[in-house]
């Protein structure tokens, strides 16, 4: 049994360490400094670089490098070695403080937007001094933001970095007004990885899976998740010693790997971990989904994080469960005991209704792309449609006040289960609600729209950004107030009145919803083009420019980029249903049916009647002249796709017209994939994949 005390975060460079081997001078100048986001002088750097060389030396590692999170969705390193040339021609082994806190990658070779110019290549990488650097494959990796030679912001950090500053200026406007004094305020998160196993031999054998991510074909599988007997089920010995090696590798990096279990669908399954800061959460995040990978494939596994990989059974989200703190561990959404009577939680509350309600538009653009367009609204995930869950006995507070009433709580009841066996269970004052975008969870928000394949950075810049703005209004109204307890409670109330349509506690899967939440005046955004646009709308550009997150071009440039990212997807995937089509589905078919054919003209020569290879041969040879026609149909689609006069007009076009086209092959090829023989077959069926990990 390892001891997990002594493992968990062996290989970062952690306050443990920094204490150990920092005068104790330098770690406090450096905790001041991280605390008021203020640069650290050169001959400070120098020696925390100094510090950090020798630990990674004892650790193994002859490297380092900037570990940066460019535009492209997973992180980019560029590893320099720590040796430096001695007068004698030898090396010593090197690492300066100037090294520690900037790089030159090149900047021209990632995605901008249109914000640079391919000969324009230099960029420059910062030192996050709030996320601890750790090592990885004998590299020491410091976490660090992305920039271009003039400033524009081309990563996920800055601006993530940024929108938390937001959030803690804003609430701590908000407590003064309560007499209450903090070191700082910060949002933090404990993001849930949804995934699914397959055997990686079967995996090779699916173009699709392994150029896309996703099957482009594959037949409904017999048995799926109608049972419901694979959530929460027994995990399969493979699985639970991937799940044991996955939670060793993680807790050296310091990462609070804490629960796992089967999810709903065959062969998904699901790692939480425990919150953190939302900055270092994001980090971690991103180490999670690169070991699920690397992890997997020691044991014969692929680790599959697209958003829908299998058609019919539930796809892969990651749930964003987010919350507001003080360093001192005072939860801001912690609802207490009589949450009605709580002025502060319940202020807090309104300007996240508020914020959610003003800023739907941008929350559904936040977890936009191809991948999450097959679950949002798909009766699996959330809606497209944001709504925030309160549950029964906030939104009866909430009602109270809005009508000026009070109100009366009712007593904690008790679940009895057993007699005297079992010992009575505290109810919960609310349920779960599962189908809800946008959930309070006792003292948290759940935002469930994110895909499994997401950087948490981008919902949360979001998230922070337009409770900030929420926040700074209330504070610019009650600080001028005479009388603030009153002018708290009216405010409360206003708020409550104006934006209390964004509140919905029921079943979000049903019709009646949509056609309740168009009645409202919500947004039901369901595709990625459709939603895109509403980023570049002015009130939009106007909140992220006001607070400093971006610059109205770095807005626009992202916009570009999500676009062109979409266009490319389904273009690829386009691409791969042709090459599987002419190369591996067409020819299966064919051998089959001349076989059918061979079987049927024999046995009329024997004299043998109504013989079934005949009317087989038949059916399969009809859906194949379909497939072919289809497939002719969208490659010419592909081809318009070039007439196309921007990424706006090219996304569309993929959307409305590729998309439709793809999905018309899928279901010719789907319906003769049920027909053809087992062995004449080019690719392992979903039975195979979905249950191929079973010992």
């Amino acid at each position: 049994m390892s001891n997990v005390p002594k493992m968990f975060g062996s290989l970062v460079f952690n306050e443990t360490v920094m204490k150990d081997r920092l005068p104790t001078a330098t770690y406090k100048t450096f905790k001041n400094a991280v605390l008021k986001g203020e640069a650290l002088d050169l001959p400070i750097a120098n020696i925390i670089a100094n510090a950090m060389k020798d630990w990674a030396l004892e650790h193994g590692a002859t490297h380092f490098t900037h570990w940066f999170q460019p535009m492209t969705g997973i992180t980019a390193e560029k590893h320099e070695s720590f040796i430096a040339p001695t007068a004698d021609g030898r090396v010593i082994m090197d690492f300066s403080g100037k090294e520690l806190i900037q790089g030159e990658p090149d900047a021209s070779s990632f995605p901008s937007g249109g914000l640079r110019a391919t000969f324009e290549a230099r960029g420059y990488t910062a030192w996050d001094p709030t996320s601890y650097a750790f090592i990885k494959d004998g590299c020491l990796c410091i976490p660090t933001a992305f920039c271009s030679y003039t400033g524009e912001v081309l990563d996920k950090k800055a601006p993530l970095l940024r929108s938390m500053c937001c959030v803690d200026q804003a609430a701590r406007r908000i407590l003064a007004l309560f007499g209450q004094a903090t070191e700082k305020v910060v949002t933090t998160v404990g993001p849930e990885q949804e995934y699914f196993l397959v055997d990686k031999e079967m995996w090779e054998q699916r173009k699709d899976l392994v150029y896309t991510g996703r099957t482009l074909f594959g037949a409904k599988v017999p048995k799926g998740q109608e049972m419901e007997d694979h959530y929460f089920g027994i995990i399969k010995p493979r699985v639970l010693a991937f799940m044991k090696e996955l939670d060793e590798e993680l807790w050296k990096l310091g990462v609070l790997a804490k629960t796992e279990h089967n999810e709903v669908a065959p062969a998904q399954h699901e790692l939480a971990p425990i919150f953190t800061t939302t900055n270092v959460a994001s980090d971690h995040n991103q180490l999670t989904m690169e070991f699920m990978k690397r992890v997997a494939l020691r044991h014969g596994l692929v680790c599959l994080l697209h958003e829908k990989p299998f058609a019919g059974v539930n796809g892969s989200g990651k749930h964003n469960n987010w919350s507001i703190a003080t360093t001192e561990g005072d939860n801001l959404l912690n609802p207490g005991k009589e949450p009605h009577k709580n002025t502060r939680f319940l202020l807090f509350l309104a300007a996240i209704i508020k914020a959610v309600d003003e800023y739907q538009d941008l929350l559904r653009v936040s977890v936009a792309s191809a991948g999450n367009d097959h679950r949002l609204g798909a009766n699996e995930a959330p809606p497209a449609i944001v709504s925030v869950f309160l549950g029964t006995e906030l939104t009866n507070i909430l009602e109270a006040i809005e009508k000026g009433k009070q109100y009366n709580p009712d007593a904690a009841a008790l679940l009895k289960l057993s007699g005297d066996v079992i010992p009575a269970l505290t109810k919960d004052n609310t349920d779960r609600n599962r189908t809800s975008p946008f959930a309070f969870t006792g003292n948290k928000f759940e935002f469930r729209m994110l895909g499994s394949e997401f950087s948490i950075a981008g919902p949360n810049i979001v998230l922070n950004t337009i409770v900030a703005e929420a926040l700074n209004q209330f504070a610019e109204k009650l600080e001028k107030a005479a009388d603030k307890d009153a002018a708290m409670k009216k405010l409360i109330k206003e708020t409550i009145v104006k934006h209390k349509r964004i509140v919905f506690n029921g079943d979000g899967y049903t019709d009646a919803w949509v056609e309740e939440a168009k009645s409202r005046g919500l947004l039901n955004l369901k595709s990625t083009p459709e939603a895109l646009p509403y980023m570049e709308a002015e009130k939009n550009i106007e909140l992220f420019v006001k607070h400093g997150i971006f610059t109205a071009a770095e807005v626009r440039s992202r916009v570009e980029i999500m676009l062109e990212k979409y266009a490319k997807t389904i273009n690829i995937e386009a691409l791969t249903m042709l090459d599987m089509l002419y190369k591996d589905i067409l020819p299966a078919a064919a051998a089959y049916t001349n076989d059918l054919l061979g079987n049927a003209a024999a046995k009329k020569d024997l004299g043998i009647k109504n013989c079934f290879e005949a009317d087989l041969a038949a059916k399969i040879s009809e859906l194949t002249a379909k497939m072919y026609n289809s497939g002719e149909k969208l490659a010419k689609a592909l081809k318009g796709a070039e007439k196309c006069v921007d990424m706006k007009a090219e996304a569309n076009y993929y959307h409305d017209t590729v998309l439709k086209e793809m999905e018309l092959l899928r279901s010719y090829a789907d319906a003769a994939e049920e027909l053809i023989g087992e062995d004449y077959l080019p690719y392992p069926t979903y039975g195979k994949l979905l249950y191929g990990v079973n010992n």
